[in-house]
C-alpha cells in the first residue's frame, strides 16, 4: 500500500494530488521522494513564490516595508547551514502587523548566517532601523572604556534607578528561535561554567528556571529579577516560547547588581543596575563583567558572535551592533506634559517606554528612558549620549519649576558616515 502511494505521488501529477486531497489530508503537507524520504522542500516547489507571498498590506514594520515579491521570489527556496528559512525569519512580523506604541523590526534570525544569506532583507532593514547605518559600506565601533564617560552622576531627586543592559550570542550555536533543545542546554552548559569563574564583586550564583525552590522563585520575583515565559507575540510568533523553560535561568552576584539572563530572546542578557543616578558607576561594573566573562568563554574555547560591519551578533535586527541599551526611570512631571517633549526626546535620540518595559506605554511622570540607536556608535557615545540627554532632560524640568522657558535642541548626528 505505502509502495503503491509513493509511486503515485512521484509522479508527475503530485500537484493535482496534493489539490484535490486538500492540506488537511496530507497532514504535515510534505512529500515523499522515490527512496521514501521526507521531502518538505519538493511541496514548497510545486508552487510559484508569488503563491506563497504573505499578505502585508496593512503591516507597518521594517520587514514589510523591505520586502518586495522580487527578494521573497530571491530567497524563499534558500536555507542557512542550520536550515533556517526566509519564512521563518519573518513569521513574527507576518503574524503582528504593528505595535501601538513602536515601530517593529518584523523578522528574527535563527543563525549567524542568516543575516548573509537573507541579506537582501536585513540590509534595508537594518538600515531603516538603524537610522540610515549602511551594513555594506559601513563599520561598527566597538568600546568598552567606562573610564572616558563624563558627568555620569544624575540629580537624584529626578532620576530611581540606572541600568545599563546587552546581549551576547555563542558562535556556532543557533539563536534562541531556530536552537534545537542540545543546542539550548549547550548555550547554558558554556555560559555557566564561565559564569562560576568570576570573582570578587562579581562572583555570584545561577538559578535555573526548572530547577528553582518555590523561596528562590518569589526571592528572584521581589528583586524584579525573575523574566517570565514570553506572553507577547512578537516573541511567541518568533518561536521563542518552546520548551519553556528548559535550560533557561538568571545568574547575579551576590550584590545583585549585575544579572545575566540565559536563553530568553538571545543566548545572554548582560545587566547592571542599581538604584539611584550614578550611571557611570553602572557602566564600570557592565563593562568590567563583560570583558570578564567574555575572558572566561575564550579560555574554554567558545567566542561571542561578531564582525566589523555589524558588531555583535543578536537575534533581533534592532539589537546589532553595541546591543546596548542604557536606561534610566526619571520623574518629570512638568516636562512630560510641555507639547515640545516628544520632540526634544526625538532630537536628542532617547526612547520613551514606561516603566513596565517595552510592551506599557508610558503613564503618569516616570518614564523608562534610553538611546534609541545600537548601531554606527560604540558603547561609550551610546551611554555618553543617554547621560547628556537626561540631564539636559533634568535642566528642563528644572527650568519649568521655576517658570522658565525651555529650548528644543538640535537633531544629534548619530553616525559619521
Amino acid at each position: 500500500m505505502s509502495g503503491s502511494f509513493r509511486r503515485l505521488i512521484s509522479g508527475r501529477n503530485t500537484a493535482v494530488l496534493l489539490a484535490s486531497l486538500g492540506a488537511g489530508t496530507m497532514a504535515t503537507g510534505v512529500l515523499l521522494n522515490e527512496n521514501g524520504s521526507l521531502a518538505a522542500e519538493a511541496k514548497k516547489k510545486l508552487y510559484p513564490p508569488s503563491s506563497d507571498f504573505p499578505d502585508l498590506r496593512k503591516h507597518n514594520n521594517c520587514m514589510a516595508a523591505a520586502l518586495t515579491p522580487a527578494v521573497y521570489a530571491k530567497l524563499r527556496d534558500k536555507l542557512t547551514p542550520n536550515n533556517w528559512t526566509l519564512d521563518q525569519c519573518i513569521q513574527t512580523g507576518v503574524d503582528n502587523p504593528g505595535h501601538p506604541f513602536i515601530k517593529t523590526v518584523g523578522c528574527v534570525a535563527g543563525d549567524e548566517e542568516s543575516y548573509e544569506v537573507f541579506a537582501e532583507l536585513f540590509d534595508p532593514v537594518i538600515k531603516d532601523r538603524h537610522n540610515g547605518y549602511d551594513p555594506r559600506t559601513m563599520t561598527h565601533p566597538t568600546d568598552l572604556d567606562a573610564s572616558k564617560i563624563k558627568n555620569g552622576m544624575f540629580d537624584e531627586n529626578y532620576v530611581l534607578s540606572s541600568r545599563v543592559r546587552t546581549g551576547r550570542s555563542i558562535r556556532g550555536l543557533s539563536l534562541p528561535p531556530a536552537c534545537s533543545r542540545a543546542e539550548r542546554r549547550e548555550v547554558e552548559r558554556v555560559v555557566v561554567t564561565a559564569l562560576a569563574g568570576l570573582k570578587g564583586d562579581l562572583a555570584g550564583r545561577y538559578y535555573s528556571l526548572g530547577d528553582m525552590t518555590d523561596k528562590e522563585q518569589q526571592q528572584l520575583i521581589d528583586d524584579h529579577f525573575l523574566f517570565d515565559k514570553p506572553v507577547s507575540p512578537l516573541l511567541t510568533c518568533a518561536f521563542m516560547a518552546r520548551d519553556w523553560p528548559d535550560a533557561r535561568g538568571i545568574w547575579h552576584n551576590n550584590e545583585k547588581t549585575f544579572l545575566i539572563w540565559v536563553n530568553e530572546e538571545d543566548h545572554t542578557r548582560v545587566i547592571s543596575m542599581e538604584k539611584g543616578g550614578n550611571m557611570k558607576r553602572v557602566f564600570e561594573r557592565f563593562c568590567s563583567g563583560l570583558k570578564q566573562v567574555e575572558h572566561l568563554i575564550q579560555e574554554r574555547g567558545w567566542e561571542f558572535m561578531w564582525n566589523e560591519r555589524l558588531g555583535y551578533i543578536l537575534t533581533c535586527p534592532s539589537n546589532l551592533g553595541t546591543g546596548l541599551r542604557a536606561g534610566v526611570h526619571v520623574r518629570l512631571p512638568k516636562l512630560s506634559k510641555d507639547p515640545r517633549f516628544n520632540k526634544i526626546l526625538d532630537n536628542l535620540r532617547l526612547q520613551k517606554r514606561g516603566t513596565g518595559g517595552v510592551d506599557t506605554a508610558a503613564t503618569g511622570d516616570t518614564f523608562d528612558l534610553s538611546n534609541l540607536d545600537r548601531l554606527g556608535k560604540s558603547e561609550v557615545e551610546l551611554v555618553q549620549l543617554v547621560v547628556n540627554g537626561v540631564n539636559y532632560l533634568i535642566d528642563c524640568e528644572k527650568k519649568l519649576e521655576k517658570g522658565q522657558d525651555i529650548q528644543i535642541p538640535a537633531p544629534l548626528v548619530q553616525f559619521k558616515k
